[in-house]
């Protein structure tokens, strides 16, 4: 797996994101503000949660108003990766009253969507709270934001499945197919060409468990297995001394991935942790200062 830790993906793909999205909003200009702020007026705002969930993007918020304004100041008040109670302060801007306006509907969507996510993923992970199952999300994500959204994953004490084609080999059902259905060619070539890859197979039942198992692959996906047939290909692994971690997928929800946990495998991944998780309430509430 890729590293846990929560080191924020600040670089100048970054920075391009964020003006990309203030210039989709501001435009040619802020009119609201333009005929509300007052020249030289100062405030303050309190990123302010609604509902309990798990804090995640705060360290953006600085570079995000720095394009629109060097004046504005941030203070993040708590860690990203931190539960919090509804009405907790989670951090606070002060300067200019226009940037402050400006940003505020950009830095929100930024927060309310990756608290979201970090939310989501803490739920799952209490769910197979005493097993030794990971949690991990998937390449289900918005074009362009999958950084952010399993840097989310990971403050909601998520694991990062690969980051993208060039990080692991995993062969699918459409790669067994056009490669003819000889599994055990392919996980030799990928052995050839890309030695430091670590190499998946997907497996749709028993039987193909039962072929790819000898390859000594490092990781199996079990997709679509149910819960006892899942224990089963737990079973059939161990019997057989194999190293080869085994990762659930398909049919992983919040009420069926703790019986996959005790099931036995190693990680179940779950999709709707990027692509579904319903943003986290978070408000902005300003005073002039």
């Amino acid at each position: 797996m890729n590293d846990v830790s929560r080191t924020f993906p600040a670089d100048a793909w970054l920075e391009a994101l964020l003006r990309q999205s203030l210039a989709e909003d501001v435009g040619p200009g802020d009119a609201s503000t333009d005929v509300t702020a007052v020249a030289g007026a100062t405030a303050r705002g309190a990123f302010t949660a609604r509902a309990a969930g798990v804090v995640a993007g705060l360290p953006l918020l600085a570079p995000l108003y720095r394009l629109l304004d060097a004046a504005v100041t941030v203070s993040a008040l708590v860690p990203d990766g931190t539960a919090v109670a509804a009405g907790t302060v989670v951090a606070e801007v002060r300067g200019p009253v226009a940037p402050l306006l400006t940003g505020e509907r950009t830095a929100l969507n930024f927060l309310q969507q990756l608290g979201g996510i970090a939310t989501l993923t803490a739920r799952y992970v209490a769910a197979v709270a005493g097993t030794p199952c990971r949690v991990l999300d998937t390449r289900k994500t918005l074009p362009g934001y999958r950084a952010l959204a399993k840097y989310a994953v990971r403050c909601g004490g998520g694991h990062n499945h690969r980051m993208g084609l060039y990080d692991r080999i995993m062969l699918k059902d459409n790669h067994w197919a056009a490669g003819g259905g000889d599994i055990a060619t392919l996980v030799r070539r990928s052995r050839e060409r890309y030695p430091a890859l670590a190499v998946e197979v997907e497996v749709d039942d028993m039987a193909q468990l039962e072929a790819v198992l000898p390859l000594g692959v490092e990781w199996i996906l079990l997709d679509n297995f149910d819960v006892a047939t899942t224990a089963a290909a737990v079973r059939l692994r161990d019997a057989a001394g194999s190293a080869t971690l085994l990762e659930s997928s398909g049919n992983v929800d919040l009420d069926t991935i703790g019986a996959y946990a005790r099931a036995g495998v190693d990680a179940a991944s779950v999709g709707r942790l990027t692509h579904s998780a319903p943003a986290w309430d978070l408000g902005l509430d300003m005073e002039r200062s």
